[in-house]
């Protein structure tokens, strides 16, 4: 069972690293994402932290998973 539970971490981990940098270009390229004058909008700076965020997540799911191999 912690085996499972491992690999069911690192696979969280990848679709994190995986899915957030292609949806981030996205939203980069979005109209929202910059003004007028082009700077970064509250719309690229939410989706930012949410990038940001799942990193961290992905970074905690794959030490977690580690952890449970160790």
């Amino acid at each position: 069972m912690t085996v499972f539970a491992a690999v069911v971490l690192f696979l969280a981990a990848v679709f994190n690293v995986v899915t957030w940098p292609r949806f981030f270009q996205r939203v980069a390229k979005d109209p929202r994402a910059r003004n007028a004058a082009g700077e970064p909008t509250t719309f690229y700076t939410v989706h930012l932290v949410l990038l940001l965020i799942a990193f961290a997540i992905a970074l905690a799911a794959v030490v977690a998973g580690i952890l449970l191999l160790v």
